[in-house]
């Protein structure tokens, strides 16, 4: 357990998207927020073979290299009638660009015929010390659809419908996205831990 109020943690993502909503849930615990990009970081290389694995390498570099609290948050879309593609590969899909018009592109074409259900995934590392951290994960459930909807959100969130809703989350509200995502569970989690 760590008492991390009035502590400075650092968001090792440079991710816009993931930025503005790991800072909109971690204003809720009174912390003074860094990100790793700001210390002009290189980003290390993300070799796991997990989501779990991933965040751990992102939250660990930027712990080890500066010596401060770290927060990492590796996500994607898991699509289990294309074996769990994207999965990992979920940013990589939208090339080094970051065009996740055409990732969606790519992946609606992969779904042809196949059943469109789908789930994101956060897990986000907490990184405090030497071999001190934790993983919290947090899943939404939906289906894709096609052709993408609303201007909201990033990555694929244009074209996932979470499960007991008809609009996607690029058409949901950031406020109401903000209380349902995977973030916001794996963020409840993450808060429940240090409380």
């Amino acid at each position: 357990m760590i008492n991390i109020k009035k502590k400075t943690i650092v968001i090792a993502s440079n991710n816009p998207g993931k930025i503005k909503e790991m800072s909109y849930y971690l204003k809720k615990i009174n912390s003074k927020i860094l990100v790793s990009k700001n210390f002009k970081l290189k980003e290390p290389e993300e070799n796991g073979k997990t989501f779990e694995q991933n965040a751990l390498i992102k939250a660990r570099y930027v712990n080890k290299r500066l010596g401060r609290i770290a927060l990492a948050d590796d996500s994607g879309l898991v699509v289990p009638s294309l074996q769990g593609k994207p999965g990992i590969y979920s940013a990589r899909l939208a090339g080094k660009n970051r065009n996740f018009s055409l990732a969606m592109k790519k992946l609606n074409s992969l779904l042809f015929r196949k059943k469109p259900n789908a789930y994101y995934i956060s897990v986000l590392a907490f990184s405090w010390g030497k071999k001190r951290e934790k993983t919290f994960t947090g899943k939404i459930f939906g289906n894709l659809t096609w052709p993408p909807r609303g201007c909201f959100g990033f990555g694929y969130d244009p074209i996932f419908v979470p499960n007991g809703y008809n609009k996607t989350f690029g058409e949901i509200k950031e406020s109401i996205k903000n209380k349902i995502s995977h973030r916001a569970i794996a963020f409840k989690k993450f808060v429940d831990f240090l409380n």
